[in-house]
């Protein structure tokens, strides 16, 4: 059992890593501040690396689905919490509903 969570745990590091690029990338001011754009290079590289390996063990669609949803829900959240995009109840909702589809996709039998 341990085997088959290994994997997932990988993705969604690679998620989180997603949300950390983003955000790094938003704020790096189309490269020309240096901080930002070496935080976007590392963990975009890291992100990437981790997906690569990830999808040797789980479907590429499903794990691009969860690394995309999660990523994308992370990095909504980040910029609401630090008030860089304006908070919604129906955004955090939909947001919701991406999650729970993610949450959906992992609860699905395994294909390989």
């Amino acid at each position: 059992m341990r085997q088959h969570r290994v994997p997932w745990l990988v993705l969604l590091a690679s998620a989180v890593l997603e949300a950390v690029w983003a955000t790094a990338l938003g704020l790096s001011d189309g490269f020309s501040q240096p901080l930002p754009t070496l935080v976007f290079a590392v963990t975009a590289t890291l992100s990437m690396l981790g997906l690569g390996w990830a999808i040797r063990h789980i479907p590429l669609g499903t794990a691009y689905a969860v690394w995309v949803g999660v990523g994308a829900a992370l990095t909504v959240g980040w910029a609401m919490a630090t008030g860089a995009e304006a908070f919604s109840v129906l955004k955090v909702a939909f947001i919701a509903g991406i999650v729970g589809c993610v949450g959906g996709l992992k609860a699905l039998p395994q294909d390989r």
